[in-house]
């Protein structure tokens, strides 16, 4: 799960799915992880804002933020961005990436609710956190059902 810094969306869908998978019993079968593409908070614990509203549905996460690699390319089935610029980047990252294995999708293509952007809430406040709360929920329930 992927986003430009790893502090805000891909840390708050990480911690969504990893709950998921294991209400479902299933976390056996899934690796999950959250990267950035950009090396700015490398290191950095999620916003507080981000472990707040995780923390009121209650879900915690001890994620630190981290670059996406080229192991990454080559180790994960799926890699699912936040938005077209993520999309972008990663799939030039891939580019350069011998064996390739990694489906690169927008998290939004699997949306109920056809909300296919999951938009960045760092500059905004704890609604849009909420909001990207809920479009995670949808879109990780929907994902998993799909690729059970």
């Amino acid at each position: 799960l992927i986003s430009v810094g790893n502090i805000c969306r891909s840390p708050i869908a990480e911690a969504v799915f990893r709950k998921l998978v294991t209400d479902e019993k299933v976390e056996n079968k899934w690796m999950t992880d959250s990267a950035a593409v950009s090396d700015w908070n490398v290191g950095r614990s999620p916003d507080a804002r981000a472990l707040s509203c995780l923390r009121n549905h209650g879900i915690e996460t001890a994620h630190k933020a981290r670059q996406v690699t080229k192991d990454d390319f080559q180790t994960f089935d799926y890699i699912l961005c936040m938005d077209e610029s993520n999309l972008r980047d990663l799939k030039r990252k891939s580019n350069q990436v011998k064996d390739c294995k990694a489906k690169i999708e927008l998290l939004g293509t699997y949306d109920p609710q056809k909300q296919l952007i999951i938009e960045d809430p760092y500059y905004g406040n704890e609604k849009d956190f909420e909001t990207v709360y809920e479009q995670c929920v949808r879109c990780c329930k929907a994902f998993l059902e799909k690729s059970h």
